[in-house]
C-alpha cells in the first residue's frame, strides 16, 4: 500500500474524504462545551440502546434489575455486588 493510498482513505468506508476532512475540521474549531455535550448525548444514546436490549432479553424484569443488569454491562462484578448486593455472574447477563 502506498502512502496516498492510506491518506485517501477515511475513518468510514461510506464517507467522503473532503466530507471527512470538513468534519474534522468543525470538530477541532468546536469549544469543549460542545465538544462534551456530543459525548453526553452518545452516553445517553448507548445507555438508551443498552436498555432496549436488556429489555428485549429481560421482559419480564422490573425497572430496577434491569438498572443493576445495565450496571452489570459497564462495571466490574466486584463493583456491581458492592454497590447493589447483587452477582451478575449468578444471575446471569
Amino acid at each position: 500500500m502506498k502512502i496516498t493510498d492510506t491518506l485517501k482513505k477515511t475513518l468510514s468506508p461510506d464517507t467522503h474524504p473532503e466530507a471527512e476532512k470538513i468534519l474534522i475540521e468543525l470538530l477541532r474549531k468546536a469549544p469543549a462545551w460542545q465538544k462534551l455535550e456530543m459525548v453526553s448525548q452518545i452516553t445517553t444514546t448507548c445507555r438508551e440502546l443498552a436498555l432496549i436490549g436488556l429489555r428485549k432479553r429481560y421482559p419480564d424484569a422490573t425497572d430496577e434489575e434491569l438498572k443493576k443488569r445495565l450496571a452489570a454491562l459497564v462495571l466490574p462484578r466486584q463493583m456491581v455486588i458492592r454497590a447493589y448486593n447483587w452477582d451478575p455472574e449468578k444471575e446471569g447477563y
